[in-house]
């Protein structure tokens, strides 16, 4: 499915012609991350209690582990998506552009994985920070 209009497709024009996909994608990491943090608050505000020991135990199930980690990624994805919109609008310089969009990936990344880590590091019943 092209979202371009039939003059642009004859001229080739776009921006970059990345422009729709990068758009359509966070469009769709956004909807991703909302419907996962509304799993996520349902899923808290049915727990009998929120302390240390319940919410391990909860997010030791497979069934709530798996969700976690689509929202971790869904949410620095679309973290990475949106900050990458404002450093390609505000920051002129390419050389600029080019290193805070390198900092900007290896930060999601970084993040990421963190926490992903610490979902796993829960839900295989490891001692987290140890």
């Amino acid at each position: 499915m092209r979202m371009q209009t039939p003059l642009g497709r004859v001229r080739g024009l776009g921006s970059a012609r990345s422009g729709t996909r990068h758009w359509w994608h966070e469009r769709l990491s956004s909807v991703a991350t909302l419907l996962l943090f509304v799993w996520l608050i349902v899923s808290l505000l049915r727990l009998p209690r929120l302390d240390h020991e319940m919410l391990t135990l909860w997010l030791s199930g497979p069934l709530v582990a798996v969700p976690m980690l689509l929202l971790v990624a869904a949410t620095f994805w679309h973290l990475k998506l949106g900050l990458q919109v404002v450093i390609e609008d505000y920051v002129h310089d390419d050389g600029n552009k080019l290193f805070w969009i390198a900092v900007l990936n290896f930060a999601a990344l970084f993040g990421a994985g963190l926490a992903i880590f610490s979902v796993l590091s829960i839900a295989f019943g490891g001692a987290a920070g140890s």
